[in-house]
């Protein structure tokens, strides 16, 4: 089995996209081992004279996550139409070394609309050279209304969406 280090850029704690990662998680059981960071707002603001040289260790945990694992996935919403600043912080202590430099990544945005911080997040992901592909993407606009209290995909389209990703996905880090 392929071990998957899961970002979940949510500030909240029970957020659609935590329950999205719990989704992600029960389809690919028996695939992939899943590893969820839900600790972004525990990681010091990003210091650029402290990144090489000497790092804070909750810095160099997360690192270490990422870069011992044979995928990362990023679960993420939008707010204000940009990706969350915690998820930001996080990524911007990572700009100076190689952790993500060809790692395979599967990207989910899943918010009220999304494309803007979407997108945001795969030039983000570019710029740092990640392996990811049109198909190990995945915009849901809407999630609040696809998305029980039970944490059960209510929509169709989305369930065959995230599906496909999960397939794609599993092929991305084979």
């Amino acid at each position: 089995m392929k071990n998957v280090f899961v970002i979940n850029g949510s500030a909240g704690s029970n957020s659609s996209n935590q329950k999205l990662i719990d989704i992600f998680t029960d389809i690919t059981q028996g695939i992939l081992r899943i590893k969820v960071f839900n600790d972004l707002k525990t990681l010091p603001h990003f210091d650029p004279e402290l990144s090489i040289d000497n790092p804070p260790e909750e810095i160099l945990n997360f690192r270490k996550e990422i870069e011992t694992a044979d995928g990362v996935l990023i679960c993420t919403p939008e707010y204000v139409f940009s990706i969350p600043s915690g998820l930001k912080n996080a990524i911007e202590w990572c700009v100076s070394t190689t952790v993500f430099s060809e790692k395979p990544v599967g990207i989910i945005t899943a918010s009220a609309n999304g494309e803007k911080g979407h997108l945001e997040l795969q030039l983000i992901l570019e710029t740092l050279m990640v392996n990811f592909t049109a198909d190990t993407t995945l915009l849901i606009p809407g999630i609040k209304g696809k998305i029980n209290e039970q944490g059960r995909l209510t929509d169709i389209k989305t369930k065959d969406s995230l599906l496909n990703f999960a397939h794609a996905y599993e092929k991305l880090i084979s």
